[in-house]
């Protein structure tokens, strides 16, 4: 069977309308164009014909019911269908209150957008024939009532029933947390782990055992390619964020099987409000990076003194604008050495960087790439599997 399919991929766009929209003085994304963005995105988007649309989490700026009901009625009218799936923003509370809706009336807003009649706030959709989403959902409560990322175990087993009942298919799962790392020790590190699926490594060992290589994620705002042992994580940057980024995609599959996913991103550039938007993203990210940066500098593994931070900060205002964007070469060759080499390990092609070792093997392909699946991979069999 051969493919040709064009889909765009979307991810945070914290969508506001304009009497929502509130502010926080440390916020890194621009709420207030969420919806002239979105609306240049779909113009794109018509002129190239896609086949669908996949949005992995962050659709509200903070579970609005009225963001929601905005957001599922302006996909259901565009031409092409559109699969969502709910990031922390837009299920934040377990009860609904004065401003966000109950996690599990999720699935209302979005029946025509993956979820039908499902109480689940997952699923399982047929893109195109031989092509199939899994759509989960990372977002659960512990015992004090805070959310975390993780898959429940009820979830784990319909994916499992879902992954055994597979047919010859490819795979695209959609999931808000990232299950690969993206920056260097994100798993471990104090400030990089909470945008990361707690249960990772149990959810990696499913997909690997029945051949799945795509996972689609957001929550980072960083655009972003990832891989490890056979799987990708394709991480698509905030379009309310600096550099305002979206993906288009083609899938291509010949009749001798070969397949390969070819990747293209974009960005909005300029708005009719913010003919500089560009440039006031970047800005505004840099005007509010202080506080982040002084932790990165005062937490493990750097463990700096705060005089020390305080003076290293202001070299640092553009550092995660650059990560953001992708494709990122840092260097900070006036830093002490060792803090030199933890930023170093950011570059996502660390050949520009000698004697620095790669977080990853994929290089400077974060923006634009061509990755080669296998289309018939092998499975295994994981019948002692224990959530």
């Amino acid at each position: 069977m051969s493919l040709n399919i064009r889909f765009g991929v979307v991810s945070d766009p914290h969508v506001a309308l304009e009497h929502t929209v509130w502010d926080a003085p440390n916020r890194f994304h621009l709420s207030e164009i969420s919806i002239p963005a979105l609306e240049r995105v779909f113009e794109h988007f018509l002129e190239l014909e896609l086949d669908f649309l996949l949005l992995p989490g962050d659709l509200t700026q903070h579970g609005e019911p009225e963001n929601h009901r905005w957001l599922a009625d302006r996909l259901a009218r565009l031409p092409f269908p559109a699969y969502v799936i709910p990031g922390n923003h837009d299920v934040p509370v377990e009860n609904a209150d004065r401003q966000s809706i109950a996690w599990a009336d999720f699935p209302s807003y979005y029946r025509q957008q993956g979820y039908d009649s499902s109480d689940r706030l997952y699923y399982t959709r047929e893109l195109a024939p031989g092509l199939r989403a899994i759509a989960l959902n990372s977002n659960q409560f512990n015992s004090h009532g805070q959310q975390v990322g993780r898959l429940d175990d009820e979830q784990l087993h319909w994916l499992q029933g879902v992954l055994d009942r597979l047919d010859g298919e490819l795979v695209f799962v959609l999931i808000h947390h990232n299950v690969i790392e993206h920056l260097p020790n994100q798993s471990k590190h104090p400030m990089g782990r909470r945008y990361m699926l707690e249960n990772a490594p149990v959810l990696l060992e499913m997909l690997r055992a029945a051949g799945v290589q795509v996972v689609f994620t957001g929550h980072l705002h960083v655009q972003d390619l990832a891989y490890s042992d056979r799987i990708y994580d394709i991480t698509t940057g905030s379009l309310v964020s600096y550099p305002h980024p979206y993906r288009t995609i083609e899938l291509t599959q010949d009749d001798r099987g070969s397949c390969s996913l070819k990747i293209e991103s974009h960005r909005v550039e300029t708005l009719p409000d913010w003919p500089n938007l560009s440039q006031v993203g970047r800005e505004w990210m840099g005007d509010r990076s202080r506080p982040f940066m002084i932790r990165l500098l005062t937490e493990p593994p750097l463990n700096l003194p705060a005089h020390e931070a305080e003076r290293l900060a202001p070299h640092l205002r553009y550092f995660w604008a650059d990560i953001a964007r992708g494709d990122a070469v840092v260097d900070f060759p006036d830093f002490p050495p060792a803090v030199r080499r933890f930023f170093q390990k950011f570059s996502a092609n660390n050949a520009h960087v000698p004697g620095v070792e790669s977080h990853r093997s994929l290089g400077a392909i974060d923006n634009h790439a061509t990755l080669l699946l296998d289309r018939q991979p092998r499975r295994l069999h994981l019948r002692d599997l224990r959530f």
